[in-house]
């Protein structure tokens, strides 16, 4: 046996250190002397397990049984402190093992002296285990360097001057995607038995103080999409969209005259061969019904020469004149009342409170209701310029000039003095939310209150009308009272125009009203699908903008009814 070897011998009981990092005992099997190691077996868990060491790495846990005539240099490193031994988390041991290597050199007198050389650091197999946590580890750090290049670029994209910068940045990418193209010229529909339209204003003088954020795009002329701001747990930002669609659709460019081309102008015709029209406008309040129906709006004061009351005057007076109807000897009337409060109030006569009854015919009649003969769409104007001075308004969180009161202008053409067809033009009051009313007074809540309640009861009856239900519940309020000849009959045609705020703090409020519309006409849902992502929107947009989907849906239409009835017949 080779001297340095020492007391090292088969059979004998010696210390080990485990690639874990454990100490205990083992018996050596074999020495191998070529490359200066032990053999070593130890009973664990029942089985034999065995393992190879450097005999360096043995003196130095048994320095016992070294050989007692040898001498160590003093370069024998100190034990290795604790920390050495384990992983800077302190719960795993580490994987890496100083091994000193000794060499033998002759001395001066012949004797032998064992050396150490350097402490080498040797990367010995790490567990599975430790492979794992190591693996863990670095996918950690990862996500971290990704969530902070994340910030870091997101920090950049931040413009403190517009607050929802970012808002703003997925809502203008998602645009971009879309074609415009479709949304020039559109031709008026044929069928205005009912028709539903959507109008979405300009941001106001306020909201552009504030940097509030378009939310409303209009991609079709029949398609409305609302942008709801979403935020996730971890705070990221993302959109929602909501898709609606309706019998036209109008952006922020849109003029009163184009609005009103689509809307009350097909119905002009409808009077002159005794038939009932209606057109109004519902929305939330300040979301522009007023500046739709009576022109633009300077404080106070109104220019009623651009609202639709004044373009329905103009084209019933140019359809006077024709050959067909000069030889009907037709006078026109106007009438100018408001409903406040469930009481009907002239504003052509000082307000005089009025009274609505209904007569032995089942008609309903508004007793003391002044009608004047007008001649020209100037003597109009100048109705519509008295009426809406008398008009109760009021001051909300939302509009300093909001209209509190639901006001009716009718067109009357009359016979021999009788009545031959009327158009009735409501601009109605904004429907309000309790939220918005509660730090309000008394008075605004009870109005808040009776506003919604008849727009309720109007809501039920376009929806009865739309569906050709055979009961209308007109009663329901003074509103539809009044209106009860516009909803039953076979001439009588409506046109509904909503309004919509486009600004980010009116979200809610555009989607309830958007959603209030499409109730009264269930038929005319594309469909509410906020979970579609924006590549499947821009699909199904592109198949409603091709011009052969219309040709498909029939056929589908047509086939699906015929399954039907074949079905029906069969049992």
């Amino acid at each position: 046996m080779s001297p340095h070897f020492g007391a090292i011998q088969i059979g004998v009981s010696l210390n080990i250190r485990r690639s874990d990092g454990r100490i205990h005992p083992a018996v050596v099997a074999s020495i191998n002397k070529n490359n200066n190691s032990v053999t070593v077996e130890w009973l664990e868990k029942g089985a034999n397990k065995g393992k190879k060491v450097d005999l360096a790495t043995v003196l130095l846990l048994n320095p016992g049984l070294s050989a007692p005539g040898y001498l160590q240099s003093s370069r024998v490193p100190t034990p290795l402190p604790l920390t050495a031994l384990y992983s800077a988390k302190g719960d795993k041991a580490s994987t890496n093992q100083w091994v000193v290597h000794p060499q033998k050199n002759e001395t001066a007198s012949g004797d032998s002296l064992v050396t150490f050389s350097e402490p080498v650091l040797v990367k010995q197999r790490k567990s599975h285990c430790l492979l794992e946590i190591e693996k863990l580890q670095k996918q950690r750090q990862k996500r971290r360097q990704q969530l902070l290049e994340f910030q870091a670029k997101r920090a950049q994209n931040v413009n403190v001057v517009r607050p929802n910068y970012e808002i703003m940045c997925m809502i203008q990418e998602f645009r971009r995607k879309i074609d415009y193209s479709k949304m020039l010229s559109p031709d008026p529909t044929d069928d205005h038995r009912i028709c539903v339209c959507v109008r979405k204003r300009p941001l106001n003088e306020q909201e552009t103080l504030v940097k509030d954020l378009d939310i409303i795009t209009v991609p079709t002329r029949n398609v409305v999409m609302v942008h709801e701001s979403k935020q996730k747990v971890d705070l990221t930002r993302y959109l929602e969209h909501h898709t609606f669609r309706f019998d036209h659709a109008f952006d922020d460019t849109a003029s009163n005259e184009f609005v009103y081309r689509f809307t009350a102008q097909p119905l002009v015709e409808n009077i002159f061969h005794k038939g009932m029209a209606t057109c109004f406008a519902y929305g939330q309040t300040g979301s522009g019904k007023t500046h739709t129906m009576g022109g633009d709006l300077f404080g106070r004061s109104q220019n009623c020469s651009k609202g639709i009351y004044a373009l329905v005057a103009e084209d019933v007076f140019l359809m006077l004149k024709k050959p067909t109807y000069e030889k009907l000897d037709l006078k026109v009337y106007g009438t100018f009342f408001e409903i406040y409060g469930g009481k009907v109030y002239d504003l052509l006569n000082w307000k005089t409170k009025l009274r609505v009854l209904e007569d032995a015919k089942q008609q309903i009649q508004v007793l003391g209701l002044q009608e004047q003969e007008v001649c020209c769409v100037e003597d109009v104007l100048n109705l519509i310029e008295l009426g809406s001075s008398y008009r109760t308004s009021g001051q909300t969180s939302v509009n300093a000039h909001s209209s509190r009161s639901h006001a009716v202008f009718q067109i009357i053409l009359k016979r021999k003095g009788k009545l031959h067809g009327k158009f009735s033009l409501i601009d109605l009051a904004g429907n309000e939310r309790g939220a918005d009313t509660c730090r309000t007074s008394r008075q605004r809540q009870l109005e808040g209150a009776e506003i919604n309640k008849s727009l309720l009861a109007l809501k039920e009856c376009i929806r009865a009308l739309g569906q050709n239900k055979p009961h209308t519940p007109f009663r329901a309020s003074k509103l539809t009272q009044v209106l009860r000849d516009s909803f039953i009959g076979k001439n009588a045609c409506t046109c509904m125009i909503a309004t919509i705020s486009p600004g980010l703090s009116s979200c809610e409020n555009t989607l309830n009203t958007l959603r209030n519309v499409l109730n009264m006409r269930s038929s005319d849902v594309v469909g509410h699908r906020p979970a579609w992502s924006p590549e499947v929107l821009l699909f199904k947009l592109s198949l409603l903008m091709h011009p052969t989907f219309v040709t498909v849906s029939k056929l589908f239409s047509t086939q699906c009814n015929f399954l039907s009835q074949s079905e029906s017949q069969a049992f």
